[in-house]
């Protein structure tokens, strides 16, 4: 058997090379970027997972044929080769699909992710192989061949584009994890690595992005309103540690063609680690994407239409309400708590005022949610409320273009282009920050343009 032709698909987390065979069959090559993950974590993890769901369940997912999580092997990178995925991409299939084909689908898609969702784990973290290469006392054995290790997720690790971490006031928190305190402390850890130093002049931020200090200040009170949260049985009912795919959409999802409603490969398990079920409150994903009320101006050609998308929706959470109890429990947890676990480590990325109106919001209901003594977050006298009022309105503001921006120019919300569209990209980043220009100064335009100014000079 031999090469008969292939294909390239640059990733911001992968090269993809696709090498068709002289027998017609497929094979997938994926070699992770530095920015995917910890190096040799990422890749043991990932194959570690399939395995251990190949061994566990009946959730299709296409056979690895090697792998290898040394970089300094023969082709001077980590790979992972398997087998292409059976049938078509959900996506290519779901606008023409009726009605009846689209609720039976994500009725089968329920199926699966129940699967997933009824194994127990004794920890917080990620899978590996037990013979990984990590300090033992990172390793906690299980079950026999596997370990649940440190979270090789991204949040975790300074491997993030554009956001550099800094361990002199905390140091890296990446589990394993034994019980939710342990973990929710490890959020407020990423959320105080993120800062940099107070005297550093690097990563300046506009104004209204908030003072290290100030970041500082939430992120302790977020650490004692984690720690009051935790206990209560509400959030330790939904604390459970759950398994679930990363990145669950139409796109990492294949079918038959002549039958869309049976699901022949799921894809994509990069980073799918152990969580608290909380983590996954109120996930919802595009196949069953709520349908977006006349004041979100959001469109994407991804999401069901009119009726067919409310009955979707309507078939997933009936399907988790009675197959996956684990993951039910979150969505009966207030909104309000949920977004504080979502949002507790991102101050630095989000804007200090961000989780300042999360703790807000939690001081003025914590007793109408019925959560037990006072709320550790101060309420704000009326000057600081102004104060934090006209800070947010900025913030809004900032996040809206960003999404207004990311649409427009079809970009990752990072800014990764595909390398074919890179020169187009570029040349319609300059036009619409050139548009803007016309309606706002210049100063006060890169205080809230999501990427860096276009260069006068085009050429790459």
């Amino acid at each position: 058997m031999s090469i008969a032709s292939y294909e390239k698909k640059e990733g911001g987390y992968n090269k993809v090379f696709i090498f068709t065979m002289n027998n017609a069959s497929r094979i997938v090559v994926r070699l992770p970027t530095r920015i995917s993950g910890p190096p040799r974590l990422t890749t043991n993890s990932e194959v570690a997972t399939i395995k251990y769901l190949q061994s566990k369940t009946r959730i299709p997912i296409p056979k690895i044929l090697e792998w290898s999580d040394n970089s300094t092997n023969a082709i001077g990178s980590e790979y992972i080769i398997m087998e292409h995925a059976k049938g078509v991409q959900l996506h290519q299939l779901w606008p023409a699909m009726s009605l009846e084909q689209q609720v039976a689908c994500t009725g089968a898609i329920v199926e699966n992710i129940k699967q997933m969702a009824a194994i127990d784990f004794p920890a917080y973290g990620s899978l590996y192989f037990d013979n990984v290469d990590i300090d033992s006392a990172l390793k906690y054995s299980f079950t026999p061949g596997y370990v649940i290790g440190p979270h090789c997720g991204t949040t975790y690790w300074d491997c993030e584009a554009r956001e550099p971490r800094y361990y002199n006031s905390a140091k890296p928190n990446r589990g394993p994890w034994f019980d939710p305190a342990a973990y929710c402390s490890a959020l407020i850890d990423v959320g105080v690595s993120r800062l940099p130093p107070m005297d550093a002049s690097v990563n300046e931020k506009p104004s209204f992005h908030g003072a290290v200090a100030e970041h500082i200040r939430l992120l302790s009170f977020g650490r004692d309103v984690a720690s009051e949260l935790i206990e209560d049985p509400r959030i330790k009912k939904a604390a459970a540690p759950i398994l679930l795919h990363h990145d669950l959409h139409k796109r990492n999802i294949y079918v038959l063609e002549e039958d869309p409603t049976t699901i022949t490969s799921i894809i994509d398990w990069q980073s799918s680690s152990i969580n608290p079920a909380f983590m996954h409150a109120n996930d919802v994903p595009d196949f069953a994407a709520h349908i977006p009320t006349p004041d979100e101006d959001y469109q994407s050609e991804d999401l069901p239409a009119g009726d067919n998308a409310e009955l979707c929706n309507q078939a997933f959470i009936a399907g988790v309400r009675l197959l996956m109890p684990k993951l039910y429990a979150t969505w009966e947890l207030d909104d309000d708590v949920a977004r504080f676990f979502e949002y507790c480590h991102r101050t630095y990325r989000d804007g200090a005022g961000i989780l300042r109106q999360v703790l807000m919001d939690l001081a003025n209901r914590w007793k109408e949610l019925a959560l037990a003594g006072s709320c550790p977050y101060p309420l704000p006298t009326s000057e600081e409320w102004l104060a934090h009022r006209e800070e947010y309105k900025a913030l809004e503001y900032a996040q809206e273009l960003k999404k207004f921006v990311t649409s427009r120019l079809n970009t990752a919300s990072d800014g990764w282009v595909p390398t074919d569209a890179w020169k187009e990209t570029l040349e319609d980043h300059k036009k619409l920050y050139n548009e803007f220009l016309q309606n706002m100064g210049e100063e006060e335009l890169r205080k809230v343009w999501p990427f860096d100014k276009p260069c006068s000079d085009l050429a790459v």
